[in-house]
């Protein structure tokens, strides 16, 4: 389970990146859950739906396009809270405890137990409710579970993806000098190397993965 540490951290970080993309992003009020639905889609791509043709599941680009829609449905919490980050807490985690709680979801008139479904179905009722403007954790963790993940894995993936992110704007990724491969190996490689030397739920997790990756950086 994600603890309260770790929530706290991530809805930090969303909170930044949103201001960072735009500094009134509150006020835009953009539509963070049409992008889950856009994200949930491409992940049915990603593990293939289609019976005329042979597919194959794609794991780490399931993985990939969970922790997009992870980035916002977080907005979205933040949002309904106009950015007040200690209420989007105390929603989040009401929500996880819900979903802890929870066996089956009430959509459109008919109950859906989640682990009965296939995952191209879970997808499917992900993008259905987020099109509907509801946030329902349980499904989400169902999704996880499938592709692999746990609330560990996906923490470690989405604050390290936030924290590349905001340490390559404030390397000049945006004026267009930032060095993306250092010493003759992409930043994503660094960023996996240091992850798996830090403690996740170490409270400073997203800070010292930040100072490792300036301790790595070329001068």
């Amino acid at each position: 389970m994600l603890s309260r540490e770790q929530a706290i951290a991530m809805l930090r970080l969303q909170s930044g990146m949103n201001a960072k993309v735009d500094p009134n992003w509150v006020a835009a009020k953009y539509p963070y859950l049409r992008a889950v639905v856009i994200e949930g889609a491409e992940a049915i791509e990603h593990h293939g739906w289609k019976w005329w043709k042979h597919q194959s599941k794609d794991l780490p680009q399931l993985q990939m396009e969970l922790i997009d829609i992870w980035h916002f449905l977080l907005s979205q919490i933040l949002l309904n809270h106009y950015g007040n980050e200690d209420k989007a807490l105390v929603s989040l985690l009401e929500l996880l405890e819900q979903a802890r709680r929870q066996t089956d979801i009430e959509f459109d008139n008919r109950h859906y137990i989640p682990n009965s479904l296939d995952l191209v179905a879970k997808l499917e009722l992900l993008i259905a409710l987020a099109a509907a403007r509801r946030i329902d954790l349980s499904i989400f963790e169902a999704i996880m579970a499938d592709c692999e993940m746990d609330w560990t894995a996906l923490y470690c993936q989405y604050v390290g993806k936030n924290v590349l992110n905001f340490f390559r704007q404030d390397n000049g990724y945006k004026q267009g000098h930032y060095l993306k491969v250092w010493h003759g190996r992409e930043d994503n490689e660094y960023l996996v190397e240091v992850m798996a030397q830090l403690d996740a739920s170490d409270p400073d997790y997203a800070d010292k993965l930040y100072s490792a990756l300036q301790h790595h950086y070329p001068a």
